[in-house]
Protein backbone atom coordinates (compact mmCIF):
# COMPACT_ATOMS: atom_id res chain seq x y z
CA UNK A 1 0.00 0.00 0.00
CA UNK A 2 0.99 3.25 -1.07
CA UNK A 3 2.30 5.66 1.73
CA UNK A 4 -0.67 8.17 0.71
CA UNK A 5 -2.93 5.20 1.52
CA UNK A 6 -1.49 4.58 4.84
CA UNK A 7 -1.67 8.08 5.77
CA UNK A 8 -5.88 8.22 4.70
CA UNK A 9 -6.10 5.01 6.66
CA UNK A 10 -4.69 6.70 9.95
CA UNK A 11 -7.06 9.27 9.26
CA UNK A 12 -9.96 7.52 9.51
CA UNK A 13 -12.33 9.05 12.24
CA UNK A 14 -14.76 6.65 11.98
CA UNK A 15 -15.55 3.39 14.31
CA UNK A 16 -14.27 -0.31 13.41
CA UNK A 17 -16.31 -0.89 10.83
CA UNK A 18 -15.33 2.21 8.51
CA UNK A 19 -11.71 1.44 9.19
CA UNK A 20 -11.86 -2.10 7.59
CA UNK A 21 -13.90 -0.86 4.73
CA UNK A 22 -11.50 2.08 3.94
CA UNK A 23 -8.80 -0.55 3.92
CA UNK A 24 -10.90 -3.09 1.69
CA UNK A 25 -11.83 -0.35 -0.57
CA UNK A 26 -7.96 0.97 -0.96
CA UNK A 27 -7.30 -2.41 -2.05
CA UNK A 28 -9.59 -2.39 -4.54
CA UNK A 29 -11.92 -5.01 -2.93
CA UNK A 30 -15.60 -4.30 -2.09
CA UNK A 31 -16.44 -4.17 1.78
CA UNK A 32 -20.17 -5.31 0.73
CA UNK A 33 -19.09 -8.44 -1.28
CA UNK A 34 -16.29 -9.09 0.33
CA UNK A 35 -17.70 -9.44 3.70
CA UNK A 36 -21.16 -11.20 2.63
CA UNK A 37 -18.81 -14.10 1.13
CA UNK A 38 -16.50 -14.16 4.55
CA UNK A 39 -19.52 -14.17 6.78
CA UNK A 40 -21.54 -16.78 4.35
CA UNK A 41 -18.28 -19.13 4.42
CA UNK A 42 -18.52 -18.72 8.33
CA UNK A 43 -22.32 -19.37 8.33
CA UNK A 44 -22.58 -22.28 6.24
CA UNK A 45 -19.20 -24.23 8.45
CA UNK A 46 -21.37 -23.47 11.30
CA UNK A 47 -24.56 -24.40 10.11
CA UNK A 48 -23.04 -28.30 8.85
CA UNK A 49 -20.62 -28.48 11.94
CA UNK A 50 -22.41 -27.31 15.10
CA UNK A 51 -26.37 -26.97 13.68
CA UNK A 52 -27.63 -29.68 10.81
CA UNK A 53 -28.31 -33.73 12.25
CA UNK A 54 -26.26 -36.40 10.86
CA UNK A 55 -27.25 -37.36 7.25
CA UNK A 56 -27.90 -41.03 7.05
CA UNK A 57 -24.68 -42.87 6.28
CA UNK A 58 -22.05 -40.11 6.77
CA UNK A 59 -20.14 -40.09 9.81
CA UNK A 60 -19.42 -36.72 12.04
CA UNK A 61 -16.14 -36.80 10.68
CA UNK A 62 -17.88 -36.89 7.28
CA UNK A 63 -19.53 -33.76 7.92
CA UNK A 64 -17.04 -31.89 9.56
CA UNK A 65 -14.83 -32.50 6.70
CA UNK A 66 -18.06 -31.10 4.63
CA UNK A 67 -18.32 -28.18 6.54
CA UNK A 68 -14.66 -27.18 5.80
CA UNK A 69 -15.33 -27.97 2.17
CA UNK A 70 -18.40 -25.85 1.75
CA UNK A 71 -15.96 -22.97 3.95
CA UNK A 72 -13.30 -23.18 1.52
CA UNK A 73 -15.35 -23.50 -1.63
CA UNK A 74 -17.42 -20.00 -0.50
CA UNK A 75 -14.05 -18.44 0.30
CA UNK A 76 -12.65 -19.63 -3.17
CA UNK A 77 -15.64 -18.26 -4.99
CA UNK A 78 -16.18 -14.99 -3.06
CA UNK A 79 -12.69 -14.70 -2.92
CA UNK A 80 -12.75 -13.02 0.42
CA UNK A 81 -9.51 -14.41 1.96
CA UNK A 82 -7.09 -14.66 -0.45
CA UNK A 83 -7.15 -17.93 -2.28
CA UNK A 84 -3.31 -19.43 -1.00
CA UNK A 85 -4.77 -18.42 2.77
CA UNK A 86 -8.24 -20.96 2.10
CA UNK A 87 -5.58 -23.35 1.38
CA UNK A 88 -3.56 -23.33 4.17
CA UNK A 89 -6.23 -23.23 6.77
CA UNK A 90 -7.88 -26.07 5.31
CA UNK A 91 -5.53 -28.56 7.71
CA UNK A 92 -5.80 -25.70 10.43
CA UNK A 93 -9.73 -26.61 10.16
CA UNK A 94 -9.12 -30.39 9.86
CA UNK A 95 -7.22 -30.28 13.11
CA UNK A 96 -9.88 -28.01 15.16
CA UNK A 97 -12.77 -30.06 13.80
CA UNK A 98 -11.46 -33.78 14.73
CA UNK A 99 -12.25 -34.23 11.08
CA UNK A 100 -9.42 -36.70 10.53
CA UNK A 101 -8.95 -39.31 13.95
CA UNK A 102 -6.86 -38.19 16.89
CA UNK A 103 -4.06 -40.46 18.21
CA UNK A 104 -3.31 -40.35 21.70
CA UNK A 105 -4.70 -37.09 22.30
CA UNK A 106 -2.27 -35.74 19.43
CA UNK A 107 -3.68 -34.45 16.50
CA UNK A 108 -2.50 -36.36 12.92
CA UNK A 109 -0.11 -34.02 11.48
CA UNK A 110 0.60 -35.80 8.57
CA UNK A 111 -2.63 -36.41 7.87
CA UNK A 112 -3.82 -32.78 8.03
CA UNK A 113 -0.75 -31.47 6.04
CA UNK A 114 -0.62 -34.21 3.85
CA UNK A 115 -1.70 -32.21 0.88
CA UNK A 116 1.90 -30.53 1.64
CA UNK A 117 4.40 -33.43 1.21
CA UNK A 118 2.98 -34.67 -1.81
CA UNK A 119 5.60 -35.20 -4.60
CA UNK A 120 2.73 -33.21 -6.86
CA UNK A 121 3.73 -29.95 -4.57
CA UNK A 122 7.17 -30.40 -5.01
CA UNK A 123 7.07 -30.79 -8.32
CA UNK A 124 5.20 -27.73 -8.45
CA UNK A 125 6.83 -25.50 -6.46
CA UNK A 126 10.09 -26.15 -8.81
CA UNK A 127 7.88 -25.25 -11.86
CA UNK A 128 7.46 -21.99 -9.83
CA UNK A 129 10.72 -21.06 -9.62
CA UNK A 130 11.57 -21.51 -13.21
CA UNK A 131 8.97 -19.54 -13.90
CA UNK A 132 10.00 -16.65 -11.80
CA UNK A 133 13.46 -16.72 -13.10
CA UNK A 134 12.26 -17.10 -16.49
CA UNK A 135 10.26 -13.82 -16.14
CA UNK A 136 13.50 -12.10 -14.58
CA UNK A 137 15.22 -13.33 -17.82
CA UNK A 138 13.06 -11.91 -19.79
CA UNK A 139 13.08 -15.41 -21.82
CA UNK A 140 8.77 -15.37 -21.95
CA UNK A 141 9.11 -12.63 -24.43
CA UNK A 142 11.81 -13.76 -26.02
CA UNK A 143 10.61 -17.16 -26.52
CA UNK A 144 6.94 -15.55 -28.18
CA UNK A 145 8.67 -13.21 -30.24
CA UNK A 146 10.88 -15.98 -31.80
CA UNK A 147 8.09 -18.36 -32.31
CA UNK A 148 5.86 -15.38 -34.25
CA UNK A 149 8.86 -14.40 -36.12
CA UNK A 150 9.64 -17.58 -37.05
CA UNK A 151 6.63 -18.26 -38.42
CA UNK A 152 6.33 -15.02 -39.83
CA UNK A 153 2.43 -13.97 -38.35
CA UNK A 154 1.05 -11.72 -40.46
CA UNK A 155 -2.77 -12.53 -40.34
CA UNK A 156 -4.99 -13.28 -37.52
CA UNK A 157 -4.75 -16.88 -38.40
CA UNK A 158 -1.18 -17.23 -38.32
CA UNK A 159 -0.85 -15.08 -34.90
CA UNK A 160 -3.29 -17.08 -33.13
CA UNK A 161 -1.84 -20.53 -34.14
CA UNK A 162 1.53 -18.79 -33.38
CA UNK A 163 0.40 -18.17 -30.16
CA UNK A 164 -0.62 -21.46 -29.81
CA UNK A 165 2.94 -21.92 -29.76
CA UNK A 166 3.83 -20.04 -27.40
CA UNK A 167 1.51 -21.27 -24.79
CA UNK A 168 2.55 -24.83 -25.70
CA UNK A 169 6.76 -23.95 -24.77
CA UNK A 170 5.77 -21.65 -22.11
CA UNK A 171 3.34 -24.71 -20.45
CA UNK A 172 6.57 -26.45 -19.84
CA UNK A 173 8.63 -23.44 -18.26
CA UNK A 174 5.33 -21.46 -16.66
CA UNK A 175 3.22 -23.93 -14.30
CA UNK A 176 0.02 -22.26 -13.97
CA UNK A 177 -2.50 -21.19 -17.04
CA UNK A 178 -3.07 -17.62 -15.25
CA UNK A 179 0.92 -17.25 -14.73
CA UNK A 180 1.13 -18.02 -18.65
CA UNK A 181 -2.00 -15.41 -19.67
CA UNK A 182 -0.40 -12.78 -17.56
CA UNK A 183 2.53 -13.31 -19.39
CA UNK A 184 1.88 -13.41 -22.05
CA UNK A 185 -0.67 -10.54 -22.11
CA UNK A 186 1.88 -7.55 -23.25
CA UNK A 187 2.83 -9.70 -26.33
CA UNK A 188 -0.35 -9.99 -27.49
CA UNK A 189 -1.87 -6.56 -26.55
CA UNK A 190 1.52 -5.68 -28.83
CA UNK A 191 0.48 -7.10 -31.54
CA UNK A 192 -3.68 -6.08 -31.13
CA UNK A 193 -2.36 -2.70 -31.41
CA UNK A 194 -1.41 -3.27 -34.93
CA UNK A 195 -5.28 -3.33 -35.74
CA UNK A 196 -7.22 -0.88 -37.22
CA UNK A 197 -10.65 -0.19 -35.54
CA UNK A 198 -12.93 -1.09 -38.39
CA UNK A 199 -15.29 -3.68 -37.13
CA UNK A 200 -13.56 -6.58 -39.08
CA UNK A 201 -10.35 -5.67 -36.86
CA UNK A 202 -11.86 -5.10 -33.99
CA UNK A 203 -13.73 -8.80 -34.17
CA UNK A 204 -10.22 -9.76 -34.95
CA UNK A 205 -9.02 -8.75 -31.62
CA UNK A 206 -11.60 -10.09 -29.58
CA UNK A 207 -10.21 -13.53 -31.35
CA UNK A 208 -6.55 -13.24 -30.77
CA UNK A 209 -6.95 -12.25 -27.36
CA UNK A 210 -9.60 -14.77 -26.46
CA UNK A 211 -7.88 -17.85 -28.15
CA UNK A 212 -4.27 -16.79 -26.54
CA UNK A 213 -4.76 -15.65 -23.28
CA UNK A 214 -7.62 -18.31 -22.82
CA UNK A 215 -8.29 -21.67 -24.63
CA UNK A 216 -4.38 -21.83 -26.09
CA UNK A 217 -3.42 -21.27 -22.06
CA UNK A 218 -6.01 -23.96 -21.23
CA UNK A 219 -5.45 -26.80 -23.64
CA UNK A 220 -1.69 -26.23 -23.82
CA UNK A 221 -1.38 -26.77 -19.77
CA UNK A 222 -3.48 -30.54 -20.22
CA UNK A 223 -1.09 -31.90 -22.28
CA UNK A 224 1.91 -30.74 -20.00
CA UNK A 225 1.78 -32.74 -16.37
CA UNK A 226 3.10 -29.80 -14.61
CA UNK A 227 1.29 -27.05 -17.29
CA UNK A 228 -1.82 -27.06 -15.02
CA UNK A 229 -2.56 -27.89 -11.30
CA UNK A 230 -5.70 -29.58 -11.69
CA UNK A 231 -3.55 -32.37 -13.08
CA UNK A 232 -1.10 -32.40 -10.31
CA UNK A 233 -4.32 -33.01 -7.80
CA UNK A 234 -5.93 -35.65 -10.04
CA UNK A 235 -2.12 -37.75 -10.39
CA UNK A 236 -2.02 -37.18 -6.32
CA UNK A 237 -5.47 -38.73 -5.93
CA UNK A 238 -4.50 -41.51 -8.18
CA UNK A 239 -1.15 -42.47 -5.99
CA UNK A 240 -2.64 -42.86 -2.85
CA UNK A 241 -5.28 -44.91 -4.17
CA UNK A 242 -2.67 -47.49 -6.01
CA UNK A 243 -2.59 -46.06 -9.52
CA UNK A 244 1.12 -45.47 -9.53
CA UNK A 245 3.71 -44.25 -11.65
CA UNK A 246 1.55 -41.92 -14.33
CA UNK A 247 4.80 -39.94 -15.16
CA UNK A 248 5.31 -36.77 -16.86
CA UNK A 249 6.10 -38.78 -20.55
CA UNK A 250 2.86 -40.79 -20.01
CA UNK A 251 1.00 -38.24 -19.18
CA UNK A 252 1.33 -36.19 -22.22
CA UNK A 253 0.82 -39.18 -24.50
CA UNK A 254 -2.32 -39.73 -22.82
CA UNK A 255 -3.18 -36.04 -23.28
CA UNK A 256 -1.72 -35.29 -26.47
CA UNK A 257 -5.25 -35.62 -28.43
CA UNK A 258 -6.62 -32.93 -26.53
CA UNK A 259 -4.18 -30.51 -28.75
CA UNK A 260 -6.60 -30.85 -31.51
CA UNK A 261 -8.94 -29.42 -30.10
CA UNK A 262 -7.39 -26.43 -29.97
CA UNK A 263 -8.26 -26.86 -34.15
CA UNK A 264 -11.85 -27.33 -33.20
CA UNK A 265 -11.68 -24.09 -31.11
CA UNK A 266 -9.84 -21.95 -34.15
CA UNK A 267 -12.37 -23.53 -36.84
CA UNK A 268 -15.23 -22.35 -34.72
CA UNK A 269 -13.79 -19.14 -33.20
CA UNK A 270 -12.51 -17.92 -37.01
CA UNK A 271 -15.92 -18.47 -38.17
CA UNK A 272 -17.87 -16.78 -35.17
CA UNK A 273 -15.71 -14.03 -35.26
CA UNK A 274 -14.98 -13.52 -39.30
CA UNK A 275 -11.04 -13.54 -38.76
CA UNK A 276 -10.50 -15.25 -42.05
CA UNK A 277 -8.14 -13.68 -44.09
CA UNK A 278 -7.86 -10.33 -41.81
CA UNK A 279 -4.08 -9.27 -42.02
CA UNK A 280 -2.38 -7.20 -39.61
CA UNK A 281 -0.41 -4.27 -41.63
CA UNK A 282 3.28 -4.22 -40.91
CA UNK A 283 2.95 -7.25 -38.11
CA UNK A 284 5.56 -9.11 -38.90
CA UNK A 285 7.76 -6.59 -40.01
CA UNK A 286 7.20 -5.04 -36.08
CA UNK A 287 7.46 -8.69 -34.81
CA UNK A 288 10.79 -9.10 -36.63
CA UNK A 289 12.07 -5.83 -35.64
CA UNK A 290 10.86 -6.20 -31.70
CA UNK A 291 12.30 -9.65 -31.45
CA UNK A 292 16.05 -8.56 -33.06
CA UNK A 293 16.12 -5.86 -30.60
CA UNK A 294 16.49 -8.25 -27.88
CA UNK A 295 19.94 -9.61 -29.30
CA UNK A 296 21.60 -12.80 -28.74
CA UNK A 297 20.63 -14.91 -25.71
CA UNK A 298 22.63 -14.21 -22.64
CA UNK A 299 24.88 -16.65 -21.01
CA UNK A 300 22.03 -17.02 -18.26
CA UNK A 301 19.69 -17.64 -20.41
CA UNK A 302 21.74 -20.63 -22.04
CA UNK A 303 22.23 -21.89 -18.55
CA UNK A 304 18.34 -22.04 -17.54
CA UNK A 305 17.91 -23.68 -21.04
CA UNK A 306 19.95 -26.69 -20.39
CA UNK A 307 18.52 -27.03 -16.47
CA UNK A 308 15.70 -27.45 -17.46
CA UNK A 309 17.02 -29.42 -20.37
CA UNK A 310 18.42 -31.83 -17.86
CA UNK A 311 15.84 -31.55 -15.26
CA UNK A 312 13.43 -32.79 -17.98
CA UNK A 313 15.02 -35.74 -19.32
CA UNK A 314 14.57 -36.36 -15.99
CA UNK A 315 11.19 -35.87 -15.84
CA UNK A 316 10.53 -37.83 -18.98
CA UNK A 317 13.21 -40.73 -18.30
CA UNK A 318 11.69 -42.15 -14.17
CA UNK A 319 9.30 -45.23 -13.83
CA UNK A 320 6.97 -45.87 -16.57
CA UNK A 321 8.70 -44.35 -19.35
CA UNK A 322 9.88 -45.92 -22.58
CA UNK A 323 13.44 -45.40 -21.69
CA UNK A 324 14.19 -45.45 -17.69
CA UNK A 325 16.82 -43.97 -16.34
CA UNK A 326 16.64 -43.96 -13.11
CA UNK A 327 13.47 -44.61 -9.87
CA UNK A 328 13.02 -41.55 -8.79
CA UNK A 329 9.72 -39.78 -8.55
CA UNK A 330 8.48 -36.60 -10.22
CA UNK A 331 8.93 -34.38 -7.14
CA UNK A 332 12.32 -35.68 -6.14
CA UNK A 333 13.84 -34.86 -9.38
CA UNK A 334 11.63 -31.39 -8.70
CA UNK A 335 13.44 -30.86 -5.77
CA UNK A 336 17.14 -31.81 -7.33
CA UNK A 337 15.88 -29.36 -10.55
CA UNK A 338 15.97 -26.63 -6.97
CA UNK A 339 19.46 -27.39 -5.80
CA UNK A 340 20.66 -26.96 -9.27
CA UNK A 341 18.72 -23.52 -9.72
CA UNK A 342 20.12 -22.26 -6.70
CA UNK A 343 23.76 -23.17 -7.59
CA UNK A 344 25.70 -19.78 -6.54
CA UNK A 345 26.27 -17.74 -9.24
CA UNK A 346 24.45 -19.84 -11.78
CA UNK A 347 22.24 -16.67 -12.44
CA UNK A 348 22.40 -12.87 -11.73
CA UNK A 349 19.60 -12.45 -9.05
CA UNK A 350 19.26 -12.18 -5.33
CA UNK A 351 16.64 -14.41 -3.59
CA UNK A 352 14.19 -11.13 -3.02
CA UNK A 353 14.11 -11.07 -6.68
CA UNK A 354 13.15 -14.79 -7.19
CA UNK A 355 10.71 -14.68 -4.13
CA UNK A 356 8.68 -11.84 -5.59
CA UNK A 357 7.71 -13.53 -8.72
CA UNK A 358 7.19 -16.90 -7.04
CA UNK A 359 3.65 -17.28 -7.32
CA UNK A 360 3.04 -18.49 -3.05
CA UNK A 361 -0.33 -18.03 -3.14
CA UNK A 362 -0.98 -20.88 -5.79
CA UNK A 363 1.85 -23.35 -4.32
CA UNK A 364 -0.28 -22.98 -0.66
CA UNK A 365 -3.92 -23.72 -2.76
CA UNK A 366 -2.33 -26.39 -4.47
CA UNK A 367 -1.34 -28.43 -0.67
CA UNK A 368 -4.81 -27.11 0.68
CA UNK A 369 -6.87 -28.49 -2.20
CA UNK A 370 -4.93 -31.82 -2.27
CA UNK A 371 -5.21 -32.50 1.46
CA UNK A 372 -9.38 -31.44 0.74
CA UNK A 373 -8.96 -34.14 -1.53
CA UNK A 374 -7.28 -36.35 0.63
CA UNK A 375 -9.72 -36.29 3.31
CA UNK A 376 -12.81 -36.61 1.62
CA UNK A 377 -11.72 -40.00 0.86
CA UNK A 378 -10.54 -40.72 4.44
CA UNK A 379 -13.27 -39.55 6.11
CA UNK A 380 -16.20 -41.19 3.86
CA UNK A 381 -17.65 -38.18 2.49
CA UNK A 382 -16.36 -38.59 -0.71
CA UNK A 383 -18.57 -42.03 -1.41
CA UNK A 384 -21.27 -40.71 0.64
CA UNK A 385 -20.97 -37.89 -2.21
CA UNK A 386 -20.61 -40.42 -5.19
CA UNK A 387 -23.63 -43.14 -3.57
CA UNK A 388 -26.33 -39.65 -3.69
CA UNK A 389 -25.05 -38.48 -7.21
CA UNK A 390 -24.83 -42.56 -8.29
CA UNK A 391 -28.61 -42.35 -8.20
CA UNK A 392 -29.24 -39.67 -11.41
CA UNK A 393 -27.38 -41.66 -13.45
CA UNK A 394 -27.94 -45.21 -12.63
CA UNK A 395 -28.54 -47.13 -15.35
CA UNK A 396 -27.12 -45.17 -17.93
CA UNK A 397 -24.88 -46.18 -20.57
CA UNK A 398 -21.14 -45.11 -20.07
CA UNK A 399 -21.51 -42.28 -22.93
CA UNK A 400 -24.71 -41.11 -21.30
CA UNK A 401 -23.20 -41.28 -17.89
CA UNK A 402 -20.19 -39.15 -19.14
CA UNK A 403 -22.76 -36.58 -21.06
CA UNK A 404 -24.67 -35.86 -17.97
CA UNK A 405 -21.77 -35.39 -15.81
CA UNK A 406 -19.58 -33.45 -17.82
CA UNK A 407 -22.73 -30.98 -18.51
CA UNK A 408 -23.65 -30.84 -14.53
CA UNK A 409 -19.98 -29.89 -14.28
CA UNK A 410 -20.32 -27.38 -16.55
CA UNK A 411 -23.59 -25.91 -14.68
CA UNK A 412 -21.62 -26.27 -10.97
CA UNK A 413 -19.14 -24.18 -12.38
CA UNK A 414 -21.21 -21.01 -13.35
CA UNK A 415 -20.13 -19.91 -9.65
CA UNK A 416 -16.61 -20.84 -9.53
CA UNK A 417 -13.79 -18.63 -10.21
CA UNK A 418 -10.80 -21.76 -9.12
CA UNK A 419 -10.71 -24.67 -11.34
CA UNK A 420 -8.01 -25.90 -9.18
CA UNK A 421 -10.24 -25.37 -5.97
CA UNK A 422 -13.43 -27.01 -8.66
CA UNK A 423 -11.17 -30.58 -9.61
CA UNK A 424 -9.89 -30.34 -5.69
CA UNK A 425 -13.66 -30.65 -4.75
CA UNK A 426 -15.28 -32.84 -7.76
CA UNK A 427 -12.03 -35.55 -8.01
CA UNK A 428 -12.69 -37.76 -4.77
CA UNK A 429 -16.28 -38.20 -5.83
CA UNK A 430 -16.04 -38.84 -9.11
CA UNK A 431 -13.18 -41.26 -8.50
CA UNK A 432 -15.80 -43.02 -5.93
CA UNK A 433 -18.40 -42.66 -8.34
CA UNK A 434 -16.72 -44.96 -11.16
CA UNK A 435 -16.36 -47.92 -9.80
CA UNK A 436 -20.51 -47.72 -8.49
CA UNK A 437 -21.13 -47.12 -11.95
CA UNK A 438 -19.19 -49.92 -13.30
CA UNK A 439 -16.47 -47.97 -14.71
CA UNK A 440 -12.83 -47.43 -14.30
CA UNK A 441 -12.04 -44.38 -11.85
CA UNK A 442 -9.10 -43.19 -13.17
CA UNK A 443 -10.52 -43.18 -16.82
CA UNK A 444 -13.85 -41.48 -15.43
CA UNK A 445 -12.04 -38.83 -13.48
CA UNK A 446 -9.83 -37.53 -16.05
CA UNK A 447 -12.61 -37.47 -18.54
CA UNK A 448 -14.54 -35.09 -16.30
CA UNK A 449 -12.45 -33.52 -14.41
CA UNK A 450 -10.76 -32.31 -17.75
CA UNK A 451 -13.76 -31.26 -19.43
CA UNK A 452 -14.13 -28.64 -16.24
CA UNK A 453 -10.99 -27.24 -17.52
CA UNK A 454 -13.35 -25.76 -21.05
CA UNK A 455 -15.36 -24.00 -18.31
CA UNK A 456 -15.79 -20.86 -21.41
CA UNK A 457 -19.11 -19.31 -20.23
CA UNK A 458 -18.13 -16.44 -18.86
CA UNK A 459 -14.74 -14.66 -17.61
CA UNK A 460 -15.47 -15.10 -14.45
CA UNK A 461 -14.70 -18.91 -14.26
CA UNK A 462 -11.21 -18.74 -15.05
CA UNK A 463 -8.55 -16.76 -13.46
CA UNK A 464 -6.78 -16.57 -17.22
CA UNK A 465 -10.52 -15.43 -18.39
CA UNK A 466 -10.24 -12.81 -16.10
CA UNK A 467 -7.20 -11.28 -17.28
CA UNK A 468 -8.19 -11.06 -20.80
CA UNK A 469 -11.37 -9.26 -19.97
CA UNK A 470 -9.15 -7.00 -18.12
CA UNK A 471 -7.43 -6.26 -21.58
CA UNK A 472 -11.35 -4.11 -22.59
CA UNK A 473 -10.87 -5.96 -25.84
CA UNK A 474 -14.34 -7.95 -25.33
CA UNK A 475 -17.49 -8.01 -23.71
CA UNK A 476 -19.44 -10.61 -21.78
CA UNK A 477 -21.19 -11.32 -24.18
CA UNK A 478 -18.80 -11.65 -26.99
CA UNK A 479 -16.96 -14.63 -24.66
CA UNK A 480 -20.61 -16.37 -24.25
CA UNK A 481 -21.33 -16.24 -27.92
CA UNK A 482 -18.05 -18.03 -28.68
CA UNK A 483 -17.61 -20.04 -25.69
CA UNK A 484 -20.64 -22.09 -25.58
CA UNK A 485 -19.99 -23.73 -28.79
CA UNK A 486 -16.68 -24.55 -27.38
CA UNK A 487 -17.80 -26.27 -24.17
CA UNK A 488 -20.14 -28.49 -26.33
CA UNK A 489 -17.16 -29.64 -28.76
CA UNK A 490 -15.23 -30.31 -25.54
CA UNK A 491 -17.85 -32.29 -24.25
CA UNK A 492 -18.33 -34.08 -27.29
CA UNK A 493 -14.10 -34.38 -28.11
CA UNK A 494 -14.07 -35.77 -24.65
CA UNK A 495 -16.96 -38.60 -25.19
CA UNK A 496 -15.53 -39.45 -28.85
CA UNK A 497 -12.26 -38.88 -28.94
CA UNK A 498 -10.49 -39.25 -25.07
CA UNK A 499 -12.29 -41.99 -24.05
CA UNK A 500 -11.61 -44.10 -26.93
CA UNK A 501 -7.94 -43.01 -26.79
CA UNK A 502 -7.53 -43.63 -22.66
CA UNK A 503 -8.83 -46.80 -24.00
CA UNK A 504 -5.81 -47.74 -26.48
CA UNK A 505 -3.64 -47.31 -24.08
CA UNK A 506 -4.92 -48.98 -21.56
CA UNK A 507 -7.54 -47.33 -19.57
CA UNK A 508 -11.02 -48.32 -20.88
CA UNK A 509 -13.82 -46.17 -19.02
CA UNK A 510 -16.75 -48.88 -19.81
CA UNK A 511 -14.01 -51.69 -17.72
CA UNK A 512 -13.76 -51.04 -13.89
CA UNK A 513 -11.65 -54.53 -14.12
CA UNK A 514 -9.30 -53.60 -16.81
CA UNK A 515 -5.30 -53.82 -15.28
CA UNK A 516 -3.20 -51.17 -14.88
CA UNK A 517 -1.16 -50.15 -17.19
CA UNK A 518 1.80 -48.23 -15.49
Amino acid sequence: MANGSVATVNECRGGIGTYISENLTLCGRSPRVTWAGYGAAWAAFACLNFLLPLPEGLSREGMSVLAILAWASIMWVSEAMPVGITGISIPTLLILTRALPWTNGNPPMGLVFSGFTTHEVWLCLFAFFTGALIQLLGMDKRIALAILDRIRASTVGRIIWGMFGVNLVLAFLIPAANARAATIMPVVQGITGLLGDTPREREAKKAIVIQSMVYASMISGLFILTGHMPNLIMTGLFEKNGFKNLGYFNWMLLHVPYLLLFALSQWWVRAHFKTDGVAIAGGHDQIHRQHKALGPMSRAEKAMLAVFALVGLLFMTGKGSPVVLHHYQLGVIGLVGIMILFIPGLFPFKWKAVQDRTIWGTFLLLGGAITMTDAMTKSGLAGWTAEHIHGFVQGMGWWQTLAVMMLGTQILRLGMLSNVAAVAMLAPIVFAMGPKLGLHPVAFTLLICNVDTFAYLLPTQITAAVIAYGTGTFSTADYARSGWVCVLLAIAFGIGVMAPWYALFGLPVWNPAAPWPY
